[in-house]
């Protein structure tokens, strides 16, 4: 059955309900005109008429009135001439917007609500990790971390750990690298941060000594990475360096998978100190260092 859209005659077939719209013209009116009354059988019949008489609505607002405009060529006009234009520099604390990047900038210093920012140095920085490294280096912070040995006085304790690790104590001029995660392997008894390795490699504590046959006719190239240096002993500072020695250490983070792997315990407690994982804050860290180097205790973080 085919009703008609208009009246409420019912038609068998759909060419006699057909037959029947067009001569009584009861075709029903689906289309409008964006402006005036006029309305259309079709979207197409519609879209002739706005486009013939310029009855398109429009649809371009203004960021601050909300005034429509046809094009949006004649909406940026008027926020030009009217600066309407919306704030789109925000404050990196409150919600405060502001129309240009100096504007925020003075508000954040003023308020203080910046946070990449640092206000007793009146220096910005790109990010937050970039301020928090500068916040704690020794710029702001007293030399508070000991080393256990020598007693020498270091801002982190990254920087105690590396001193040790170099074989740089005078007075624990035995242990450097490896010593030092074998040390704290034996009292990391659930692998919470040391790597559990297959084997150990001999080479790890090798020292290596640079030959005639790593020049390459230009420079000394590394045979492992094939960076070049200008000299003998800058390759052989990087051969002797950790940079191509076994991962040792992991990220404890599990929480939110860090995942990091470390060549040097110094690596790792850098890597905490930075607080880029949100795993311990820098100042737990630095209370952790005396344990590290004493005896009878595993370590936990």
């Amino acid at each position: 059955m085919y009703e008609c859209e208009t009246c409420p005659r019912i038609f068998n077939r759909s060419s006699a309900c057909k037959q029947h719209m067009d001569a009584k013209d009861h075709w029903a009116y689906r289309y409008e005109c964006e402006t005036c009354d006029s309305e259309f059988y079709s979207a197409c019949d519609a879209e002739r008429h706005m486009e013939y008489y310029g009855h398109y609505a429009p649809k371009m607002p203004c960021e601050t009135c909300g005034e429509l405009f046809h094009t949006q060529v004649a909406a940026e006009q008027h926020m030009n001439d009217l600066r309407h234009w919306a704030p789109s520099w925000s404050c990196d604390t409150c919600d405060q917007m502001f129309h240009t990047e100096r504007a925020a900038e003075q508000h954040m210093r003023h308020k203080r609500h910046s946070k990449t920012y640092c206000y007793p140095c009146e220096r910005n920085f790109q990010n937050e990790n970039g301020l928090r490294m500068h916040q704690n280096s020794r710029i702001h912070r007293s030399q508070n971390s000991m080393c256990p040995f020598c007693k020498k006085a270091y801002t982190t304790a990254s920087g105690v750990i590396h001193h040790v690790e170099t074989g740089s104590c005078a007075n624990a001029s035995s242990l450097n690298r490896e010593s030092v995660y074998e040390f704290v392997h034996s009292r990391d008894t659930q692998g919470a941060f040391t790597n559990r390795l297959l084997e150990w490699n001999e080479s790890e504590s090798s020292h290596y000594s640079v030959t005639k046959h790593a020049f390459n006719g230009y420079d000394w190239e590394c045979y492992l990475c094939h960076r070049e240096f200008g000299s003998p002993k800058a390759l052989n500072a990087h051969l002797n360096s950790p940079v191509h020695k076994q991962t040792l250490y992991h990220c404890p983070n599990k929480l939110s998978r860090c995942g990091k792997e470390f060549v040097t315990l110094a690596g790792l407690f850098n890597h905490l100190e930075a607080e880029s994982c949100a795993y311990i804050r820098f100042e737990k860290v630095q209370q952790h260092i005396q344990s590290v180097f004493t005896s009878g205790r595993s370590i936990a973080f």
